[in-house]
């Protein structure tokens, strides 16, 4: 056992676990306001409430490295996993704000399925966080994540093939049916940066 003769702060950890587990609420959120179109802009709402919750943690985040003189793991790292799991939030939110604003009645059905991708990528996303303490078996996670990415870069390309070759000519409903799907993709993108982020972490830790 190593045993350190000056303490690090491990308040980071807990931090990271309360952030990843509120990007998982929203995504179910978003997941079960997609599968009703019910309530929607509570829905939206409950959701930016969210984003705000996630922007304080990375604030508090960013404050406790300026003031802490022992991180757990490299500053820069630390810095980075915060942002990553700010840009999920973010993008999942932009896309709720745009089917609110847009006035959306009702989205493709695939773009259920990328929701449904994002959804199970933020529970292994939250179920992450915790074992960074130990920076144990975490390699699952992010070669699962991977493969959801690429899952979700199926879906994107199916997505808009149907979208442009379809029966819709309503091309101002396409448009922005398209920034929608755009940005949940996007958001797929970011939990890969995550997955990333942690592989690095765990790499130089181990």
């Amino acid at each position: 056992m190593r045993f350190r003769f000056i303490p690090r702060e491990e308040h980071f950890f807990d931090m990271f676990v309360e952030d990843a587990a509120n990007v998982l609420a929203a995504a179910r959120h978003l997941e079960e306001m997609l599968r009703t179109y019910e309530d929607v802009e509570q829905r939206a709402k409950e959701i930016y409430a969210m984003e705000h919750h996630g922007d304080e943690l990375s604030h508090e985040i960013g404050k406790r490295l300026n003031t802490t003189f022992i991180t757990p793991f490299d500053r820069e790292d630390i810095h980075g996993l915060a942002a990553n799991l700010d840009d999920c939030m973010d993008l999942m939110d932009a896309a709720v704000d745009l089917i609110v604003l847009y006035r959306i009645g009702e989205l493709p059905a695939g773009v259920s399925d990328q929701v449904e991708v994002l959804a199970r990528m933020s529970e292994l996303t939250a179920d992450a966080m915790p074992r960074l303490r130990s920076m144990k078996d975490l390699s699952e996670y992010w070669i699962e994540i991977n493969r959801l990415e690429n899952q979700a870069d199926q879906i994107y390309r199916r997505l808009l093939a149907e979208l442009f070759n379809g029966e819709a000519t309503d091309a101002i409903t396409i448009m922005k049916h398209k920034e929608v799907i755009e940005e949940l993709e996007a958001a797929a993108d970011a939990f890969e940066q995550v997955a990333h982020k942690v592989e690095s972490i765990a790499v130089k830790e181990s």
